[in-house]
């Protein structure tokens, strides 16, 4: 990492091209556009960010889509999806997110489920806003970015805290599949004796490189250019993340069987809460307190027991 490998691959990620096709009416595809490249008045809109939203015209667009469009985004009143004729996109193979704004509706629909290619799926929002889309609709669409989140971010100051949260997911994951496997190998009699100690002392750098490539990660996001030498500002985070994990392997040694799932949910929990206070730096300028990120890491090492526990309970099943 010293020598910029992982900082060169995070660049190269920041950059990737994407779009985000809109249409609908004029009026709330203009509000849009507006959240989701000035919702944050303080943040630095990139040069490039304006021509990722690109308005189309229903009734002249042409297949095939562009080759580095995500999503079609169709924005429309009470009762204008009906008419829409949204059946005409699938042609495009993209998924089509239709928000129907009605301030009249206190809860509209909400698909548990992002759309899938070529798929249509209708959201109720009571308006164009930071506050009512940040939860579904945002979620949603970021899980259709896969490959181009940390870009989306980049350019689009709205999306970068739902941007955050799902890099930081993926990290934890794989995190604890990391931490799951060694500790598996430290249970095996024979692999134990002869490998405990490598698999230890791998998952430690393993599970490191990859809270620090999402520390660069979190921070490209926030538009700063992915630097080795930055993350010497967020190293109480990944020292933390050390201590949990020496914790974890001291547990996973007093505690053979639910060892195992322990050590792999505080790999996930530590992760976690590296990514979390990583935009939490980023969006505020200062760290957590401790109390802050000792509940944060309660929180989802708690979460991240049961999930592995019950893991393990069906693989064992099996």
């Amino acid at each position: 990492m010293r020598h910029g490998a992982k900082a060169r691959a995070v660049g190269t990620e920041s950059r990737k091209p994407f779009r985000f096709l809109l249409c609908g009416d004029p009026g709330l595809v203009a509000e849009f556009r507006a959240l989701l490249l000035f919702a944050r008045p303080d943040a630095l809109v990139a040069a490039d960010a304006p021509a990722t939203l690109e308005t189309v015209d229903l009734r002249r667009m042409s297949v095939p889509a562009p080759p580095d469009a995500k999503a079609i985004i169709f924005l429309g009143r009470a009762g204008d999806v009906a008419g829409a004729r949204l059946d005409l996109l699938r042609p495009f193979k993209l998924p089509i997110f239709a928000l129907t704004v009605d301030e009249g509706a206190a809860h509209g629909p909400q698909p548990a489920l992002a759309p899938t290619a070529g798929a249509v799926a209708e959201y109720g929002v009571p308006r164009i806003s930071f506050g009512a889309l940040r939860g579904r609709v945002f979620v949603h669409l970021i899980d259709r970015c896969k490959g181009v989140e940390v870009a989306v971010g980049r350019r689009l100051p709205a999306l970068r805290e739902t941007v955050t949260s799902k890099i930081t997911r993926d990290a934890a994951s794989s995190a604890l599949k990391i931490a799951a496997a060694s500790a598996i190998v430290d249970k095996v009699p024979v692999l134990g004796i002869v490998l405990g100690a490598v698999a230890s002392a791998g998952d430690m750098i393993a599970i490191t490189g990859i809270q620090v490539a999402l520390l660069m990660q979190v921070g490209a996001t926030y538009g700063k250019d992915p630097d080795v030498q930055r993350i010497w500002d967020l190293l109480p985070v990944v020292g933390g993340g050390l201590g949990w994990r020496a914790l974890s392997r001291e547990l996973a040694g007093f505690i053979p069987v639910a060892g195992i799932p322990i050590k792999a949910a505080i790999a996930y929990a530590g992760t976690i809460v590296v990514g979390e206070s990583a935009g939490f730096f980023f969006e505020n300028g200062h760290h957590m307190t401790p109390a802050q990120a000792a509940q944060l890491y309660e929180e989802r090492k708690n979460a991240a027991l049961l999930f592995v526990r019950d893991t393990f309970r069906r693989f064992s099943r099996r």
